[in-house]
């Protein structure tokens, strides 16, 4: 498989259709992390409009693109970040209406196996507790969890320091433990759960 770098040269020279390549690749990360940023707000309906944005603004800006700053993953995720961070200003005077927002919940299925609904019904507290948390938490732990980024790229995509990530990671993660240990038995990072990944 040919590698991002050589990708976007070959975009650079010309060979613009390759661009879909680069999409297929990092569609669906792009779109997950948009979604978490917007759940707070109660804005997913927005996810696939900004992640359409995230990439049309990485592709107009492709030619200022320098792999020495930054990995394209780690320019892409901070383009979606700002893409997201812009639209929550726009939409801070005024609030969605649930009934008005495209959002519609969608009914329990009752066919489910008990064990698989308390699965799911785990992971949706993980998730709940992870949006209510600060963006900047919210953020880190989305990227560090979710996407097995290292330090240092969550680090250039929040434009913090490594040692301001892992503060960040820290604080999110006892967040989420405090909310969560009422529901769970076993302490919530002592064993993975349901929705985390851990490295």
């Amino acid at each position: 498989m040919t590698d991002d770098s050589l990708l976007i040269q070959e975009i650079k020279n010309g060979d613009v259709e390759l661009y879909s390549e680069l999409m297929r690749r990092y569609q669906r990360k792009i779109l997950a992390f948009v979604y978490h940023m917007l759940k707070n707000s109660s804005l997913e309906m927005m996810a696939e409009d900004l992640c359409s944005e995230t990439f049309y603004k990485a592709y107009k800006s492709l030619h200022s693109f320098r792999e020495v700053d930054a990995s394209f993953s780690t320019w892409l995720y901070t383009i979606a970040r700002n893409t997201v961070l812009s639209e929550l200003r726009k939409q801070k005077n005024g609030s969605v209406p649930l009934e008005e927002s495209g959002f519609v919940p969608l009914a329990p299925n009752s066919m489910v196996p008990e064990q698989a609904a308390l699965r799911n019904e785990r992971v949706q507290m993980v998730r709940e507790a992870i949006d209510l948390l600060p963006e900047k938490q919210r953020s880190a732990l989305i990227l560090r969890e979710y996407d097995q980024m290292d330090y240092q790229e969550i680090a250039e995509i929040l434009s913090q320091s490594v040692s301001s990530v892992k503060s960040l990671l820290f604080r999110a993660r006892a967040s989420v433990k405090i909310r969560l240990e009422p529901y769970f038995y076993d302490s919530v990072y002592d064993e993975p759960i349901e929705g985390m990944k851990r490295k």
